[in-house]
């Protein structure tokens, strides 16, 4: 299969290839999580959903492994660490602001790696199950984008990963307002070093090779 990508269009081989569903959680997405609580704008995150349930829904009709990253903490917040500390319980495992989404609803057999960090390679169980499927590629999506996408990026470049992230798929409110928002200064570290970048429609309209191919640039 070969998606149409920025700077030039990626083959896949659907059995090689992951769907990573970043932090698309009540508590920075919803009306009344953290975020919204704390005068953040959710709106670009919102926007975001309907063409994040369109390319899941394309990447289980591939044969996608979809995995779900979210943050989420202990209780007593042990796991926080030293430099998170903007949490006010609004994070902890198993609440209502660590819920995916409902409009984006994990089903039954696709995995969920909680986090505690912004990259979902740290300290988690995500290397590991990646390299026991055989997975090569990651199709990458969630907010936010020049925080944890972007740094869940780099942890998988720097593991050998090839990312394609979802520029329609990932939102970024930090800096939205500037002459060049964040959000566009990570899809063009994307684009430029870390992988590549295309677009939910992308994903949907992917289109098979005569050849059987191995997933490379």
């Amino acid at each position: 299969m070969r998606i149409q990508a920025r700077p030039e269009p990626v083959d896949l081989d659907p059995a090689r290839t992951a769907m990573l569903v970043i932090d698309m959680q009540n508590a920075f997405g919803s009306p009344g999580g953290m975020f919204d609580r704390a005068g953040v704008p959710i709106a670009s995150i919102q926007q975001a959903v309907a063409p994040t349930r369109a390319a899941i829904a394309a990447a289980r009709q591939a044969g996608l492994k979809i995995i779900y990253l979210k943050m989420g903490f202990q209780a007593d917040l042990s796991d926080v660490g030293t430099n998170l500390g903007i949490l006010d319980g609004s994070l902890t495992r198993d609440e209502w602001g660590s819920d995916i989404l409902d409009e984006l609803t994990p089903a039954p057999d696709d995995i969920v790696v909680y986090k505690t960090r912004f990259s979902g390679f740290y300290q988690t169980e995500l290397d590991d199950l990646l390299r026991a499927a055989g997975i090569t590629h990651l199709i990458v999506t969630g907010c936010t984008t020049s925080i944890c996408v972007e740094s869940t990026v780099r942890d998988a470049f720097f593991r050998d990963y090839q990312c394609i992230v979802l520029e329609d798929c990932t939102a970024e409110p930090v800096g939205a307002n500037m002459s060049r928002s964040n959000h566009e200064a990570t899809l063009l570290l994307v684009e430029q070093v870390f992988g590549s970048v295309s677009t939910a429609a992308d994903l949907i309209n992917l289109s098979v090779h005569d050849s059987e191919v191995i997933g490379s640039r």
